[in-house]
């Protein structure tokens, strides 16, 4: 049954990833466990970007990141999972029927905070982020490698309070590198705007 739920969800996944295909729309899924950071990032990349952005807001209940981002004067639509740990691709599908994406060069996904179930359902996006912070610990690539695997890029956030908090960069790299070579980590404060800079010009290099 668990092979039928993830064959189907990749088949929906297949066709949301053809949709923003031909609209030329730069699909990011953004992950990571609870209070890491994902609306703050999200916040800081539309101040920063520059381009047309839309947002899915994932979450188990509460519409508290959503009115943050609308807010900002971006379309937004909220999902409530009603308790399941993940966004699925249906659930995209969906939203999108209540979404504004015609002007959109770029649509943030922000995944339910989880650093497991997340990384096993495809949503037809083009990249993955997994946002973590120094105040969650250095050990999370080594416990979740399944998570840090998947990715395109790792953001680590809240930099800025990294000389108060027992985190070492350096392990936290090595586990990274061990599961995943090649993704980008990018070291960031929201709070600061510490790091945006590189961020935001890698988005502007997969979007070109």
């Amino acid at each position: 049954m668990v092979k039928d739920i993830l064959n189907a969800n990749e088949q929906m996944a297949a066709e949301n990833k053809l949709l923003f295909e031909k609209r030329d729309i730069i699909a990011i899924n953004i992950m990571a466990s609870p209070g890491a950071g994902k609306t703050s990032l999200i916040l800081r990349t539309i101040e920063g970007l520059g381009e047309p952005i839309a947002v899915i807001e994932g979450d188990i209940a509460s519409t508290f990141d959503a009115e943050k981002v609308g807010e900002k004067h971006v379309p937004v639509v909220q999902i409530n999972t009603g308790g399941a740990c993940h966004l699925d691709a249906a659930m995209i599908k969906t939203s999108l029927e209540k979404l504004s994406i015609d002007k959109a060069k770029y649509l943030f996904i922000e995944n339910v905070g989880n650093l497991v179930c997340p990384a096993q359902f495809a949503l037809g996006e083009k990249v993955r982020v997994l946002v973590a912070s120094v105040s969650e610990g250095d050990d999370k690539p080594f416990k979740y490698p399944g998570m840090f695997s998947t990715v395109q890029a790792v953001v680590l956030n809240k930099m800025d309070i990294l000389p108060y908090i027992d985190f070492n960069v350096a392990r936290f790299m090595e586990g990274v590198r061990a599961v995943n070579r090649e993704a980008p980590v990018f070291q960031v404060s929201c709070r600061t705007n510490e790091g945006m800079g590189e961020w935001i010009d890698w988005l502007k290099k997969i979007g070109s």
